[in-house]
């Protein structure tokens, strides 16, 4: 397993600056890495330092809280994709998810993030370029029926990743929702663990639990303990 290709090289420290996202990119050349995860305002430095090296660079966006309007939303998206993003990891408006998910499906709230999610991603994938989207789903907030019917309608608007956190809320990635969105999505969408992954241990069990991509700030430790 060459466990540096799983691995979001992460950096969304809010005191980051230019030098500390130079850095980020020349360790995810070296190492070879998925890609750079990164805050809107560096992707566009991160697209330069990365161009034609097959790293991909990842924004996330109305993050951390998700809490923005959907025309906030969408034009975040739009500009970090032509500021060169080939990747997008949206936040999930928690307390509309979980209001969705009370109501049910027929209720105003399920409906309207259902079309939301659907026209975010029809945006996305109608500038022309293969944009990887991802929907963040904050499981420490959520319980188990929730986090379930959140990758279900994922699924269904078209994102190709599921999330587990966004490593800013109490609780991070736990190998049992790994398991449980795994089970939930099926073996073809992607299922991204982040949050508290500080090992190669932790990201190996994530692995086997059914993570396909691992958002960590520690990819360098984590590679370099493999090669010890």
């Amino acid at each position: 397993m060459e466990l540096a290709q799983y691995i979001d090289h992460t950096l969304l420290k809010p005191d980051s600056n230019h030098n500390d996202i130079a850095r980020l990119c020349r360790e995810a050349r070296q190492y070879g890495f998925a890609a750079v995860c990164v805050n809107p305002c560096d992707v566009k430095l991160a697209s330069e330092l990365l161009a034609d090296c097959g790293v991909g660079v990842c924004s996330v966006i109305d993050f951390p809280l998700g809490k923005s309007t959907p025309a906030v939303v969408a034009f975040e998206a739009k500009e970090a994709i032509g500021n060169g993003a080939t990747e997008l990891d949206f936040v999930l408006n928690t307390g509309a998810m979980k209001a969705a998910a009370a109501q049910g499906a027929d209720s105003r709230q399920y409906k309207a993030l259902e079309q939301e999610w659907e026209a975010l991603n029809t945006m996305v994938h109608s500038h022309g370029k293969s944009i990887v989207t991802k929907l963040i789903i904050e499981c420490c907030y959520l319980k188990d029926e929730e986090k379930v019917l959140a990758c279900r309608m994922a699924k269904a608007a078209g994102f190709d990743f599921v999330k587990t956190s966004t490593g800013f809320g109490p609780g991070g990635a736990t190998t049992a929702d790994v398991k449980l969105m795994r089970e939930t999505v099926g073996a073809t969408m992607g299922v991204k663990a982040a949050g508290g992954i500080r090992t190669r241990e932790d990201a190996l069990e994530m692995i086997a639990a059914g993570a396909t991509r691992i958002g960590c700030s520690r990819g360098v430790e984590i590679v370099r303990h493999g090669a010890s």
